[in-house]
């Protein structure tokens, strides 16, 4: 079983996985630890990752990014259509209530809902780390923003079973960050006294903060504030408003009314701004930005600062309320971690220090990839095959959540809506809540504070219906019953609704004493026990995950894609097999392999490679199939490789030689030698390995002067193949000769009846050792 962890970002994502007693971030297909969030679609193929960053430019409007931000959203989300819509080029459309995209793939306009990208997504990286582990990855733990709420954390679900995979948990990403921070140290304090850590996140998209608790064994996550719209890229967009004006007084050109030049600008703000975290000034250079005008100016860090000013002006209000929410003072924070691709800015470090007075900001962890680690030790923690030091993560709810019904006619004053796990609840949590109802009825999930929700999002949560209750236990018939509904927050922050039942008590009879009292007097009656016993109510629930059918369909379609994708790289890689073949072999006849090819054999192969060639460029060579390919490589090779195959044996045959000329020499010395450890070797047996020897070397010399009298350009006489079977040869038949065991000395019989026998000792039984136990791995 393969333990991997996702750090799911909006930039880019990175896989860890559990391995040689540690995590590990993986890099993908270019050696890169961090996979681009990019999802692409061209007229053949999908491109994703990767594949998708190199051809983003030139297929802007195909390519779309920001998948964490759209999962679980709906087109008219304010969100979406104010924020979202500036950093994708695509068109968004509505796919069956959910925010899509309309793109053209395979010559042809298709929608596709955020689900589904998401799905393409983590598809990629499971491949990703399959390849890494070479093994198949099915279990996973992914990493999302602590404000994620219902609806999109079952999209998550929903998209990685798309995607055939099993989600082990969903973690909070400043959790995660903080698991990887404290399951490691082995100086944590008691729980009377715990080390209290601010986690600060400050990603490409948003900014979470996380006031943690640590004590021996265990973290508990005390508060959590976040702004979900503040980050790298609306420090990039600044940037991008900033130099369009500029650009627009120096060179004339309008570059926010073309979505390339914004795409073109954007890539080189973001360049800029790295470079700006580290230098005072730097220059920005874009070639061709629109009307064939290569843009340019320079930024001072100072400038960068007050362009920017209103951006880093809302990073003290997530910190402030975290640290209010916590109940803790500041001197009771002892540490306070940055983590996030944005906190290297130094204008944002500024800002987080000014919450925390005479502290120093601490980045002991990897900022690109402390989530990735915490949510493989996650994941590790959850696998069987890891044995993982005991810690306990206690995780919080970023919303409250109630639930409401209608009122009951035969009492109209009863409150219709009670709020179950508040602001703050640990998660998981189950509660069970009591309901006194004699016909069927239903009970809703929400959100109690929609005003906090990320944008538009729909406070509704879930919905239960009970079916038909049982009037079971009732002093008076037509009474209610008391029906006991079993409500669960897991540790994935989704709400469930998990049982309901009535619970009836009735007497149960204690078993008589046993006979034979003495005196024969009666035993006083045995006294009565209260039995419980519930009755299942049939009950359906609603909720926002995706239907089974549709998710078995949205998977098949999935996989037709995928098998589809894994074809055009199959045939594009014989296209370039046969490509690279034609090229290489036409250099090498007029170098390596000229002296072993004769000109009538060269004119014929150069023939062909210049067909295929040709072939190759045209119309039908640009777009044949995979078979095409192949069977044309084949026919280059029919008449190729007979002169490779020379070439190489004549590299190979002197190696050859050389290791069989070894072999006889050691076996001719060791049967003709007079040392003690071959002298119990039968004479015969001896002289039969030094004629199999001598006859071996025989057809070597032999064999060695026809080969030296051949021309290379044919075929050779003897292969390195024939050199190689003559050596096992003789090492099978000489081995078992020479490595024979030198026979036991006979046992002398000891004289009996002397009375003269030395006692023999008896050997001491030997403690008996303990079975090793099955080998474990401890990822600390």
């Amino acid at each position: 079983m393969a333990v991997v962890g996702v750090d799911f970002g909006t930039l880019a994502s990175k896989i860890g996985v559990a391995r040689h007693r540690g995590i590990d971030i993986i890099a993908n297909e270019v050696s890169n630890r961090a996979t681009p969030s990019l999802v692409a679609f061209g007229p053949k193929q999908r491109a994703i990752g990767e594949a998708a960053k190199t051809q983003e430019t030139s297929n802007f409007k195909n390519t779309i990014g920001s998948l964490k931000r759209l999962i679980g959203r709906t087109l008219n989300d304010p969100d979406v259509q104010d924020i979202e819509k500036k950093f994708i080029n695509a068109a968004l459309v509505d796919v069956q209530g959910t925010v899509g995209v309309e793109i053209n793939y395979l010559g042809e306009r298709q929608k596709f809902s955020a689900t589904q990208l998401v799905a393409m997504y983590l598809g990629r990286l499971r491949d990703t780390a399959s390849a890494e582990l070479k093994t198949t990855v099915s279990d996973i733990v992914i990493a999302v923003p602590g404000w994620f709420t219902d609806v999109q954390r079952r999209a998550i679900l929903d998209a990685a079973s798309i995607a055939n995979l099993n989600v082990l948990r969903i973690i909070n990403d400043t959790t995660a960050a903080a698991l990887g921070y404290g399951i490691t140290k082995a100086d944590l304090p008691e729980a009377d006294n715990p080390k209290h850590v601010a986690f600060i996140d400050v990603g490409h998209s948003s900014l979470s903060v996380a006031i943690v608790a640590y004590s021996k064994g265990q973290l508990i996550v005390k508060s959590t504030a976040y702004d979900r719209n503040l980050g790298g890229r609306d420090i990039d967009y600044a940037l991008v408003k900033h130099f369009a004006a500029e650009f627009k007084e120096k060179y004339k050109i309008d570059v926010l009314s073309n979505p390339k030049a914004v795409f073109r600008l954007a890539a080189a703000t973001e360049k800029l701004k790295k470079v700006l975290s580290a230098n005072a000034e730097a220059p920005i250079n874009v070639e061709s930005i629109m009307n064939d005008i290569d843009a340019s100016s320079k930024l001072t860090r100072d400038d960068l600062e007050g362009l920017i000013a209103d951006e880093l002006s809302r990073i003290v209000a997530p910190i402030q309320r975290a640290i209010d929410d916590s109940g803790l003072n500041l001197d009771e924070i002892e540490v306070v971690e940055l983590i996030g691709g944005s906190s290297r800015i130094p204008a944002v470090r500024a800002r987080i220090a000014e919450c925390f007075p005479g502290k120093t900001l601490s980045t002991t962890l990897n900022q690109d990839e402390a989530v990735a680690r915490g949510a493989t030790f996650s994941c590790a923690m959850l696998s069987p095959v890891f044995r993982v030091r005991e810690f306990s993560v206690s995780d919080i709810n970023a919303y409250p959540i109630k639930v409401q019904w209608a009122p009951v006619p035969s009492d109209p004053e009863e409150d219709t809506e009670l709020v179950v796990f508040g602001e703050g609840n640990a998660m998981p949590s189950t509660k069970i809540l009591s309901f006194y109802r004699k016909d069927p009825f239903d009970i809703e999930a929400v959100y109690a504070k929609p005003e906090n929700l990320p944008g538009g999002i729909n406070p509704w949560i879930a919905k239960f219906t009970a079916k038909e209750v049982p009037l079971l236990g009732q002093e008076n018939p037509g009474d209610a019953v008391q029906v006991k509904l079993k409500t669960r927050l897991n540790a994935n922050g989704i709400l469930g609704f998990e049982g309901a039942y009535v619970e009836t008590r009735e007497d149960k009879d204690e078993p008589a004493p046993m006979d034979g009292v003495e005196g024969g007097e009666a035993a006083a009656a045995p006294p009565k026990k209260k039995k419980i016993i519930k009755h299942e109510v049939k009950f359906v629930v609603g909720n926002s995950a995706m239907d089974k059918g549709d998710v078995e369909k949205l998977k098949e379609q999935e996989n037709s894609m995928w098998e589809n994708d894994k074809l055009v790289k199959d045939t594009e890689d014989r296209k370039n097999a046969l490509e690279e073949y034609i090229y290489d072999t036409r250099s090498k006849l007029d170098d390596r392999y000229a002296p072993f090819v004769q000109q009538p054999e060269k004119d014929a192969l150069l023939a062909l490679l210049t067909e295929q060639e040709d072939w190759l460029y045209t119309e039908e060579g640009e777009d044949a199939t995979k078979s095409t390919y192949v069977q044309r490589l084949d026919a280059c090779k029919a008449l190729g490789d007979p002169i490779y195959n020379r070439w190489r044996e004549s590299e190979d045959r002197q190696r050859s030689i050389a290791s069989l000329r070894e072999t006889l020499n050691t076996y001719m010395a060791q049967a003709t030698s007079s040392e003690e450890k071959f002298s119990h070797i039968d004479e015969k047996d001896k002289q039969s390995v030094v004629e199999k020897v001598a006859v071996t070397q025989k057809w070597l010399e032999d064999m060695t002067v026809r080969q030296m009298e051949r021309e290379k350009f044919r075929d050779p006489v003897l292969t390195t193949a024939e050199i190689s079977k003559k050596r096992d040869e003789v090492i099978y038949f000489a081995t078992p000769i020479l490595t024979k065991p030198k026979p036991k000395p006979p046992v002398v019989p000891t004289p009996t009846g002397s009375g003269a026998q030395t006692p023999k000792t008896e050997p001491e039984p030997e403690a008996k050792k303990e079975a090793p136990g099955p080998s474990e791995m401890d990822v600390d």
